[in-house]
């Protein structure tokens, strides 16, 4: 099921792996750099100010070639909460990808992953709420993009978790 209202995204996926391996794949900043197309200054931690930069998803080669237009753009994230195998929450700047724009005193957005079980494996649902606080002149812009952008990740969190994807990304820790 996927929702979608003014101020929040959210969407599910019925995942068959075990939920350590979906929340490794999820709170590993490592992992989760491969299928979501960051690289982290660290390791995630709450409360922690996280730097990082796009890289190409190592999963999907069409949206690799996508994610190519902005890599090395730099992003910085905010650690909010980790609830070990249940909850990993962040707050970022949605959609700030525009050169020579300085977002930094915008509202954030609130990203929410929470894993629960489920038949067949695990359901993961992700949240991003606060889009109405985001400026009028690129709030619709930001929606729009990330809805599309959740939609995608589901799909590459899906393929990195069950390890269906390129033999060269299996290198990287996907077992």
């Amino acid at each position: 099921m996927n929702t979608t209202h003014t101020d929040r995204i959210e969407k599910k996926i019925l995942l068959r792996a075990p939920r350590a391996r979906v929340w490794r794949a999820i709170s590993d900043s490592n992992e989760f750099g491969t299928w979501f197309g960051m690289q982290f200054d660290g390791a995630f931690a709450p409360g922690k100010k996280m730097g990082g930069s796009i890289r190409p998803t190592k999963v999907n080669a069409d949206v690799a070639a996508k994610q190519k237009a902005y890599e090395g753009k730099k992003i910085e994230i905010w650690i909010e909460k980790i609830e070990p195998e249940n909850l990993l929450s962040f707050r970022w700047h949605p959609f700030a990808l525009e050169a020579g724009v300085d977002y930094s005193q915008e509202p954030t957005t609130l990203i929410e992953f929470r894993l629960e079980d489920a038949d067949g494996g695990v359901m993961l649902t992700v949240t991003e709420t606060g889009f109405d606080g985001i400026p009028l002149a690129r709030r619709a812009k930001a929606f729009e993009a990330n809805n599309g952008g959740w939609a995608k990740q589901m799909e590459l969190i899906e393929a990195y978790v069950s390890g269906n994807y390129g033999a060269d990304a299996n290198a990287s820790g996907a077992r």
